[in-house]
């Protein structure tokens, strides 16, 4: 059987996190605070965060190196019930609501760049292709993920330069600290606004989930996760730099189309318009990454759990057709059934908690396991995962209290996940 090369993997890492939240969340964050300096704040936490948990995370699928991120960190390392929520979680929000998201932002922006198109049809088609593309062979799967996030960091890295260039300032944003902006740092529109931020940035600890596909995923894990999240954070502060600098508060708050509004800004309504249909582009590949990470959860699930073996069927090259087919449905019906912003919110709060778990999983399997081999430890330890785990628990305590309908949302999906497990939990003939 072939595996994906570390590239692959790193491809998958980048175009996961650089999606739908980067392009949208901005105007979110606006409603509650409009300072330029707090903004730029929140994209260093989080992609502080991020990298925190991405080095935990390297550590992890280093000593436990199989295909299946949280399920399979925390069946290994709690108990196989924590693992199959954490499946159940990644399946139904961690990866078809996303796709969604990213799939409806893609025909917005072709919409908002003066396309006569419908955004929802749009959406469709896209899972539908790329869902084609990743069921044939690992070659073919990797090289599609490759080429299309290759195109989205020559897009942003153009745009933002095209921007900085040739776009007027006159809307440039204040970047000075007052004092009312840095009262706003441990506010409770900070933690908020971060969790749109730790959405966006979510998608880190996507190399996990076909580590067992990697070559020699104990030795490129690491680097792949390390160097990718370091990547995409600066490529963040970058673009939230450019679209404070080129577009007016006022004309981004609350709105979808981030990009297209800055570029329309930067560049004048024609031009503008025809960079948000390059800007549109990036997010193909954000779409394509989840429909090949994502199902390798599904297909994990079918190997453990005899009664959901189906999902753990393969083609002659190893891809699992039917967990990516299974993945890909749940993302058609929420494409079109549910809001943009109820998805957003309550996946992004399920995440985190899911993200939470595991990294605190690093404390137990260190504690547990103390001489399980580990060709990865995470840098200073235990300062790094604590860091993650502070920012993160801070984020999921003001959902709860700011945002309580999301909170229980998200609840209902973690007990709907342990009743599945009860109802079809392996017995001991069936185990293994």
């Amino acid at each position: 059987m072939s595996h994906y090369p570390p590239t692959v993997a790193a491809a998958v890492v980048i175009a996961n996190m650089i999606g739908t939240g980067v392009f949208t969340s901005l105007g979110f964050q606006l409603m509650d605070i409009q300072s330029a300096p707090v903004l730029m704040m929140l994209w260093v936490v989080g992609g502080l965060s991020a990298l925190c948990g991405a080095l935990s995370y390297a550590e992890l699928g280093a000593a436990l190196p199989k295909s299946g991120g949280e399920y399979h960190f925390l069946t290994e390392i709690y108990h196989p019930c924590a693992g199959f929520i954490s499946g159940w979680v990644s399946a139904t929000v961690g990866f078809a609501a996303p796709t969604a998201l990213a799939a409806l932002t893609l025909g917005s922006y072709l919409a908002a760049s003066g396309l006569s198109v419908n955004p929802t049809w749009v959406a469709t088609v896209a899972i539908v292709l790329l869902t084609t593309a990743h069921c044939t062979s690992h070659r073919r799967s990797g090289g599609t993920q490759t080429t299309f996030t290759l195109l989205k960091l020559f897009l942003i890295l153009g745009f933002s330069a095209a921007a900085l260039l040739l776009g007027s300032t006159d809307h440039q944003a204040n970047f000075t600290w007052t004092s009312d902006s840095r009262a706003l740092l441990g506010s409770g529109a900070f933690a908020v606004s971060l969790i749109y931020v730790n959405y966006a940035y979510s998608g880190w600890n996507a190399a996990t989930y076909i580590s067992g596909e990697l070559t020699s995923p104990q030795k490129s894990l690491p680097w792949v996760l390390g160097i990718s999240t370091t990547l995409v954070a600066v490529l963040y502060c970058l673009l939230n730099y450019v679209f404070l600098s080129v577009a007016p508060i006022d004309a981004m708050m609350g709105k979808v189309e981030i990009g297209v509004i800055a570029a329309e800004f930067a560049f004048g309504s024609t031009l503008g318009a025809s960079m948000g249909l390059l800007l549109a582009l990036l997010l193909i590949s954000t779409i394509s990454a989840m429909i090949l990470a994502g199902p390798r959860v599904l297909q994990r699930i079918g190997q453990d759990y005899p009664r959901f073996a189906p999902l753990a069927r393969q083609n002659r090259d190893g891809i699992p057709v039917t967990a990516i087919l299974l993945q890909s449905a749940i993302a058609l019906l929420f494409l079109w059934s549910a809001s943009f912003e109820q998805i957003l919110i309550f996946s992004g709060a399920t995440m985190a908690l899911n993200t939470f778990a595991t990294v605190l999983g690093l404390f137990v399997l260190r504690w547990r396991a103390p001489d399980l081999r580990r060709p990865f430890r995470v840098s200073f330890y235990p300062i790094t995962p604590l860091v993650f785990l502070g920012i993160t628990g801070w984020t999921l305590v003001y959902i709860v209290l700011q945002r309580p309908v999301e909170a229980l949302i998200t609840a209902a999906i973690l007990a709907s996940g342990g009743v599945i497990y009860l109802l079809f939990r392996p017995t001991s003939g069936e185990a293994g």
